[in-house]
């Protein structure tokens, strides 16, 4: 026997004997880890972490609240391309293996017996499933045999198509994006699908080190890893020369895109995030609930811009605040730039750095190395601030205004640049169907990012005189009409919850005497009010309110709640409004109109109580809201406060050219508030500005010139495709001829007669003395 096949027959001998010794070794680890592994049938339940998302009711992305970027997304709806790009790069025998890849753990056998660590891992996907959802990522040789484990046991359990939509779907692919959808979101602005197949090959390439291979942070190494995969790519025959070519020439396009807001409405976002995570905790910001809001996009775009326009009006005809900061402009150009990136802005508001000032205009610097000429006409309105009832001398020169290394902002108006700065004044709107109560839009102070109180919701402020409607309400309930006359005349009160000595005023300081009812209302005489508030009782004047939705706790039990010295949110006067236009129903506001989990199921949909009118069903049912106001009296307030716009305090109003139309201005003491509260019957909409710490507007401001013409702005956006819808009288209303300064009836050929409505049971019963007949037509006073 000759001395190479006696040395064969022992390297035999001795390779079967490690063979059996490895099988033995082999077989015991599988007894010893089998018990520990855990249940593989978990995977197909498996709900990824998804953040939430929040939408108006056409479906415009409002916010999204979670710490991971995720959209799942199924094999079916994964391009074929990228099936090949991750597998040239990840694992090509994907397809054809059961789990695990003979050559990739002998390469990392080998490493580990000749340097004492696992270096390649020589890890499939289907391993890569087993690491990521059940085993820790530390590099030891029983991790490593429970991960073959697994990958075997994943591999009887599922499909290959469920295997790799479970690995896209986990992967973490940096910037906070986890999940190939994601990621094309992230570094890209779109969907996996559309994407070419270089980026789809830049994407492939992340799994392996999401920071190194970076295309923002490391595009070098970036195209290196994506110009590897191409080629592994055409080497497979995924692709040819043509295309490998194409697309390692294309040049990188990956930048930072944050969630695709589409819809400003963060205020909103915050009320639903708070509202939701009563009920569900912390699984709202993972288990990937849907939300869809009641927001229309249209509207709540106009309700961003009016809002904001209104607040930088006032800001700027009281005067220029001055510059926010001064900075050196000697420094860097490099180092400013970056500091004037950092610097937010504030919806319409940039921050501009002034490098240059001449006679009539400025230099300045923008964000992103943008620099404009600010002309003269940007900034002549720049009177210096004094006060709120004072400014300084008009500026003469663009030095008055600026000088070089002043910080401060800047909006574009009509193609040009305008100086401008952040308003120290706050406002808010909020507009809902009166029919449902649905919330269309809501705007709760001038930007979210500078300030995050929602005064729509949270500002519990006094309305003024926009709260004598419901004090007329009450009294039309309790048999007066638009005709009956009250004296506006001056009266003095001794009330300990008043301060003493209380005396009462027009906002005009005049008095008026006997004045019907209805232009009382119009023309927002305070004395008319306070004797009808003490007429009807206070007490039965906060029982109507209460019902109105008004908290009882926050009415004063004293005659300034005829004058609006109650504490109410512009959301519950808005809600109180809507009896106006409704006709007489209480609707309650809604913001949520459905939550949907991350498979699409419905978990919740809004069933609110509605208005009736016309009622095809029975009051009372249970999908009808409860009145506040006989029908008859919501309507005559409604036919009131018509007036207020057409020949009231809200005048402003008619540039809207609409007869549907009605409101009512509010401004309190010391115009420390200012209100406007209007509507028609498909909207219903409140506006207000002032001061978070309450103080004077200036003795200029009222409802009428604050709040009201940021109402038109947004109401003629809302109102624009809306055909006129006037109330029509409903039965029991009739119109009458009445002397205009007595409400009593015309007498026969009065030429000064006017029209008005009544209810049936309170037409007058008496005529008015002609002219000339040496009798009073005033009949005698209430008070």
């Amino acid at each position: 026997m000759s001395p190479m096949f006696s040395l064969f027959k022992l390297l035999f001998k001795l390779g079967i004997f490690c063979f059996l010794i490895g099988l033995i070794s082999a077989a015991g680890a599988y007894y010893y880890f089998s018990p520990q592994l855990p249940n593989v049938e978990t995977l197909r339940d498996i709900r990824f972490q998804t953040p939430l998302r929040i939408y108006s009711q056409d479906h415009k992305l409002i916010a999204e609240f979670g710490e991971k970027r995720r959209t799942p997304i199924t094999f079916e709806n994964i391009p074929p391309r990228f099936v090949q790009a991750l597998t040239a790069a990840e694992d090509s025998r994907f397809f054809d293996h059961h789990g695990i890849d003979i050559k990739g753990l002998v390469r990392a056998a080998f490493q580990l017996a000749t340097t004492g660590h696992i270096q390649s891992g020589g890890s499939t996907i289907t391993m890569q499933v087993a690491k990521n959802f059940f085993l820790t990522r530390e590099r030891t040789f029983s991790r490593k045999f429970m991960e073959i484990l697994l990958a075997l046991r994943i591999e009887q359990e599922l499909s290959k198509e469920e295997i790799f939509e479970l690995y896209i779907n986990k992967i973490y692919l940096g910037h906070r994006s986890y999940g190939i959808q994601a990621a094309a979101n992230v570094y890209y602005g779109t969907d996996i699908k559309n994407l070419s197949l270089s980026q789809l090959a830049m994407i492939a390439g992340l799994p392996k080190a999401p920071s190194a291979y970076n295309p923002i942070t490391n595009s070098d190494r970036a195209i290196e890893r994506r110009n590897w995969i191409l080629k592994r790519m055409h080497s497979l025959s995924f692709i040819n020369d043509q295309q490998l070519e194409s697309a390692k020439n294309e040049p990188v396009s990956a930048k930072y895109h944050t969630s695709d807001i589409e819809l400003r409405a963060f205020y909103v976002a915050e009320m639903v995030r708070q509202q939701l995570y009563e009920q569900y905790g912390e699984a709202l910001y993972t288990d990937g609930y849907v939300v869809y809001t009641t927001l229309k996009s249209n509207l709540q775009t106009t309700a961003n811009n009016a809002v904001s326009n209104g607040l930088i009006a006032y800001s700027e005809r009281h005067g220029y605040l001055g510059a926010e900061d001064s900075w050196d402009i000697t420094e860097p150009q490099a180092t400013l730039q970056k500091r004037l990136n950092g610097i937010i802005s504030y919806g319409v508001l940039k921050p501009a750095l002034v490098l240059n000032v001449s006679e009539k205009s400025a230099e300045l610097l923008l964000k992103d190395k943008q620099t404009i000429t600010l002309a003269w006409e940007g900034m002549s309105w720049a009177k210096p601030y004094k006060s709120v009832n004072r400014t300084g001398r008009a500026p003469k020169k663009a030095a008055d205004v600026l000088k070089i290394g002043d910080l401060v902002r800047v909006r574009e108006k009509e193609g040009t640049f305008h100086l401008s700065q952040v308003p120290n004044v706050q406002g808010s709107l909020i507009a809902l169907d009166p029919k449902t109560g649905a919330i269309v839009s809501l705007v709760g102070g001038f930007n979210f990012t500078h300030n995050k109180f929602n005064r729509s919701t949270q500002a519990v402020r006094q309305p003024g005189s926009n709260f004598k409607p419901f004090i007329y309400a009450a009294a039309l309930d309790k048999g007066y009409s638009p005709a009956s006359l009250i004296n506006d005349a001056p009266i003095v009160f001794h009330d300990t919850s008043l301060e003493g000595n209380w005396r009462p005023e027009n906002s005009s300081r005049k008095f008026y005497g006997p004045t019907r009812l209805r232009k009382a209302l119009y023309k927002s005489r305070n004395l008319v009010s306070i004797r009808l508030l003490r007429a009807i009782g206070i007490p039965a004047a906060q029982d109507y309110l209460e019902l109105a939705g008004f908290d009882r706790s926050k009415l004063p039990n004293n005659l300034s709640l005829s004058l609006g010295s109650a504490d109410v949110t512009p959301l519950k006067l808005a809600a109180g409004y809507a009896a106006f236009a409704n006709g007489g129903f209480k609707v309650e506001p809604f913001f949520i109109e459905r939550v949907e989990d991350a498979f699409g199921e419905v978990l919740f949909t809004a069933q609110p109580k509605a208005a009736c009118n016309p009622c095809t069903e029975t009051e009372g049912a249970e999908n009808i809201a409860p009145r506040i106001f006989n029908e008859q009296v919501a309507f005559l307030i409604y036919n009131i406060l018509q007036d207020v716009i057409s020949k009231g305090t809200g005048r402003k109003a008619l540039v809207l050219n609409r007869k549907d139309i009605a409101g009512k201005t509010g401004t309190t003491n010391d115009q420390k508030d200012a209100w406007f509260s209007g509507f028609n019957q498909s909207i219903v909409t409140t506006t207000w500005v002032g001061f978070d710490q309450p103080k004077t507007l200036g003795r200029r401001e009222f409802g009428g010139t604050a709040a009201l013409p940021i109402w038109i702005d947004f109401m003629r956006e809302a109102l624009k495709d809306t055909p006129e819808n006037p109330p029509k009288p409903p039965a029991g209303i009739v119109s009458v001829k009445i002397d205009p300064q007595s409400g009593k009836l015309a007498y026969p050929g009065q030429s000064d007669a006017i029209y008005e409505f009544f209810r049936r049971k309170n037409v007058p019963t008496n005529y008015a003395a002609p002219a000339g007949s040496g009798k009073s037509n005033v009949t005698e006073e209430l008070f």
